[in-house]
């Protein structure tokens, strides 16, 4: 092995020496902090620099002194928003029937809201057996003409024109599935006369006529402008559950929904439907969703809730508001799980047929699902065997008439 002179030794400390000081500021230099920030005498210097000033510096490491204990733990990231609670957290959707039904609703060119609004259940009812999975298909495209701040949909003041095949896709899509409920929603579509009422009709009645059996629970926009002929449209289609977002309570709705979307016009959507079936000779429910976490406060939930009860509305969900992507409104607060028991008791109290409240409950949420088609099973059921009575009744008046 080649030994070093002293010489080398010496020439080699000395250029590390100048390595280190080359890039150092010694305490005693003049040239000072300002001057490096090129700020003037006297004035203060760029905070970034300052910051510096605020820690340890390398004498404290290289002192032998111990080192003072830190004020705080170092959090990164946003620390100004409410950090996700652990029951808001969901597992990565998979499974063979969650494949399926993705592959199905490719190949016939449909949306879902599931995935539009970046729902946190889609592994849930994707990923049920055969005859229990479900997805909310959204009808006419995937660009809605309002901008709500809650929402992921894309927007469009001009959406393309409807695919004309989609009624019979989807009416298709639902009988492979072998399903007993089957829920629809849509984009808003402003720019057509009717806000594309007879489109989803049109889509009802074909589900109807290939799955005879199945429940249909249609989540309309609230056309807006349209007059109530297209309400009508809908609610007299055959389907069996009429149902319309309200969203959030009165006060906060301007903040909260496209400006075009009041919240009286929404309650008077919801009556007009059941009254306008009622008056067709359809029986149909009428269900509505309340949005928590964005604003809200309790009293005017109160007050939410009765005006639904006023406007005659069956069924109301409650559900936490998740912040969709950094475009969309802040979080105001998570709501924890005792307080969704709690507007639960309060609903059912004022005489809801059904309430669905949780941190994860959406509007088209599948054990709501479950007990609406019960219920409306056994409704059904019941007028059947009345009808079936009063048939019998008149064919024995008749019988005792001929006798005498």
């Amino acid at each position: 092995m080649r030994a070093f002179t002293s010489a080398a030794i010496e020439t080699a400390r000395a250029s590390a020496s100048r390595r280190v000081v080359a890039h150092a500021f010694p305490a005693s230099s003049s040239r000072s902090l300002a001057t490096a920030t090129n700020a003037p005498d006297g004035a203060t210097p760029k905070r970034r620099f300052a910051k510096l000033e605020d820690g340890l510096t390398f004498d404290d490491f290289v002192s032998g002194e111990p080192l003072p204990e830190a004020p705080e733990r170092v959090v990164l990231g946003n620390t100004s928003q409410p950090r996700l609670p652990s029951f808001l957290k969901h597992p990565i959707p998979t499974g063979k029937s969650y494949t399926a039904i993705k592959k199905d609703l490719r190949d016939l060119k449909l949306s879902t809201v599931c995935e539009e609004a970046k729902c946190p259940n889609i592994g849930e009812c994707w990923g049920g057996d055969k005859g229990t999975a479900t997805a909310t298909i959204m009808l006419m495209g995937d660009q809605c003409t309002r901008g709500c701040r809650f929402c992921s949909v894309k927007t469009s003041r001009a959406p393309p024109p409807l695919d004309v095949h989609e009624p019979e896709n989807t009416a298709e899509a639902i009988s492979r599935w072998g399903l007993g409920y089957i829920v629809l929603t849509s984009v808003d579509r402003d720019d057509m006369v009717d806000g594309g009422a007879a489109h989803i009709a049109s889509t009802i009645s074909k589900i109807k006529q290939k799955s005879p059996k199945i429940l249909v629970e249609a989540l309309t926009p609230d056309f807006a402008n349209k007059g109530f002929e297209p309400i009508t449209t809908v609610a007299t289609s055959g389907l069996d559950v009429f149902a319309h977002n309200i969203e959030t309570v009165e006060r906060c709705t301007p903040f909260v929904r496209d400006r075009r979307a009041t919240f009286r016009h929404s309650l008077e959507v919801l009556r007009f439907a059941k009254e306008t079936a009622t008056a067709n000779g359809k029986e149909i429910l009428t269900k509505s969703s309340i949005m928590l976490g964005v604003g809200e406060q309790e009293d005017e939930i109160h007050h939410a809730l009765q005006c639904l009860r006023e406007a005659n509305v069956d069924v109301v969900t409650f559900g936490q508001y998740m912040r969709p992507t950094k475009k969309h409104m802040k979080v105001d607060r998570y709501v924890e799980p005792a307080e969704y028991v709690k507007w639960k008791e309060v609903a059912e109290g004022m005489g809801f047929l059904y309430v669905a409240s949780g941190p994860l409950v959406r509007s088209s949420y599948k054990a709501g699902e479950f007990f609406i088609e019960n219920v409306l099973k056994k409704r059904r059921a019941a007028a059947a065997e009345r009808a079936t009575a009063e048939l019998a009744a008149v064919d024995a008046t008749k019988a005792e008439e001929t006798r005498a």
